[in-house]
């Protein structure tokens, strides 16, 4: 009779509240150990991704992962708002984030928001840190971001052709 070692995988447990804990704190001011993306168009989407880190879900430092070591060395999903979402919604290993597109209705606190403001590609990322009431709704979610930097701004106070909610699931 064979004996099998059983073992588990340590998954990434998301605190969305510790995510938050880090919006606010940097929600005004930059973090130096990250680039600021400000002046290379837009600093939202590494914001967010600083956010989701600091939540507790690891890097993908694999070629077509999702990681920051620096400036240079960094995979194009950190900062890139399209690029982000085409990795989390696709990603199938045991590091990186994880999301998938809901309703309104289904988001939480710490997931997060994709605008299309002009033209036709998604160019926004917000993180959702506070939601009034039982249900989300465009009136009662309130969100923190980079590059126009904002603190729990009511979502239907933007302006946008296009929004997506993306759950984060680890």
């Amino acid at each position: 009779m064979q004996h099998y070692s059983h073992f588990f995988i340590k998954m990434s447990m998301y605190s969305r509240q510790k995510a938050i804990e880090y919006a606010y704190e940097f929600w005004n001011k930059r973090n130096p150990k990250f680039y600021n993306f400000d002046s290379l168009g837009g600093d939202c989407t590494n914001f967010v991704s600083q956010c989701v880190i600091y939540g507790g879900i690891k890097m993908d430092y694999s070629n077509n992962g999702w990681y920051y070591i620096s400036l240079n060395k960094r995979s194009p999903s950190f900062s890139g708002v399209n690029e982000f979402f085409n990795y989390a919604t696709t990603n199938t290993k045991t590091v990186g984030i994880k999301a998938k597109i809901v309703t309104i209705d289904k988001v939480e606190i710490g997931d997060i928001v994709q605008m299309l403001q002009k033209g036709t590609i998604f160019h926004h990322t917000l993180l959702v840190t506070k939601i009034a009431g039982n249900i989300a709704n465009i009136n009662n979610i309130f969100v923190t971001c980079h590059t126009n930097d904002t603190k729990d701004k009511q979502l239907s106070n933007y302006y946008f052709k296009k929004i997506r909610f993306l759950k984060i699931i680890s």
